[in-house]
């Protein structure tokens, strides 16, 4: 690993705020508590999907929700991971950018994206073909508009005639952004344009991506004069024994399961063939990682150096675990490895 990456690892908090179980504002404050305890226990950023019409997320405002978390936080970064732009205006998207870093005292971590799953935007009339030019204009016109200044741009599905750009993120020159990747082109792009990167499968698969972000990155300076990051996502849950922890995280997976399915099979669409459709197959392909709190700390170190990885995107709170299941999954982490992470 060259100086251009940081040495220590970071960790995070990555939420679907799928459906629990619970009526949704209980949820919401479940949640809440959550983030106020991770922010207490020093993890790096708090990160939400954007999802719409389905129980897989209870967020499709995610920048709303967030705004409550940075009132309830002090050191926490908030950010949507990833806000769908091929559903947004890009002058709307960064508007509600500059709010939230403002809003948060400049802690906003923005991720973008463009939705992997159609019928979700077919929902507000995009259609599958339109997504990828609508998101690659939208983009590209949210980073144009981090510049500040007056925004012109004439695109396909975008145009903007000399906007004044009035409002300015916190952050200068700019927030960080994120980018969702799942494939070695797409690392190479995210690191060219300056972005971290969040990745989800098993470590060996990860490697790919981020030897293709880290041979494309390193021969380019640092943006913001900051490292970036490389995120590897994990459902983690701890308990006293491996028994224990697998007697919480099966249930609580199976539900989160059935949410996720729940556009896919209302559309009679095929899931992705990557989705473990058990709980023991989320555990081969290392989706979860459940145990006590030795053996998680040896398992997520393990994946971490074999992904190239020095971001770890916990998601503590999915299916329906209890708020204290994930308050004290959240708090092993700080004990077992946060703490000695430097």
């Amino acid at each position: 690993m060259t100086s251009t990456f940081p040495s220590k690892l970071a960790f995070g908090i990555f939420d679907h705020l799928d459906a629990d179980g619970h009526d949704v504002a209980k949820q919401y404050n479940d949640r809440l508590l959550l983030a106020e305890a991770c922010d207490r226990l020093g993890f790096y950023a708090y990160h939400l999907a954007e999802h719409h019409c389905t129980p897989h997320g209870r967020s499709p405002a995610p920048n709303l929700f967030l705004s409550s978390v940075a009132q309830r936080t002090s050191q926490l970064r908030v950010g949507p991971m990833v806000m769908l732009l091929s559903l947004h205006h890009p002058l709307r998207a960064f508007e509600e950018a500059c709010m939230l870093d403002h809003l948060s005292g400049g802690r906003l971590e923005l991720g973008m994206g463009r939705g992997s799953l159609p019928v979700e935007l077919g929902y507000f009339g995009v259609s599958a073909e339109a997504a990828p030019g609508r998101y690659a204009e939208a983009s590209e016109i949210l980073v144009k508009a981090m510049r500040g200044g007056s925004l012109c741009y004439e695109g396909d599905h975008f145009r903007l005639d000399d906007v004044p750009l009035t409002l300015t993120p916190y952050q200068r020159p700019h927030p960080p952004t994120w980018i969702a990747v799942n494939q070695p082109g797409s690392a190479s792009w995210a690191a060219e344009i300056g972005a971290n990167i969040a990745s989800i499968g098993p470590a060996s698969s990860v490697r790919r991506i981020t030897d293709a972000y880290r041979s494309r990155r390193e021969v380019r300076p640092d943006v913001n004069g900051k490292s970036p990051f490389l995120g590897l996502l994990r459902m983690v849950v701890v308990g006293n024994t491996e028994a224990d922890a697998y007697a919480l995280a099966a249930p609580a997976y199976d539900r989160w399961l059935k949410s996720f399915k729940f556009l896919y099979d209302r559309n009679k669409i095929p899931t992705p063939p990557n989705l473990p459709l058990t709980f023991d197959a989320a555990i081969e392909s290392e989706l979860c990682v459940a145990g006590t709190a030795s053996s998680i700390r040896h398992t997520l170190l393990n994946h971490l150096e074999e992904a190239g990885a020095n971001y770890l995107l916990c998601q503590l709170a999915f299916g329906d675990l209890s708020l204290d299941a994930s308050l004290a999954t959240a708090t092993i982490i700080r004990s077992e490895i946060i703490a000695g992470a430097g």
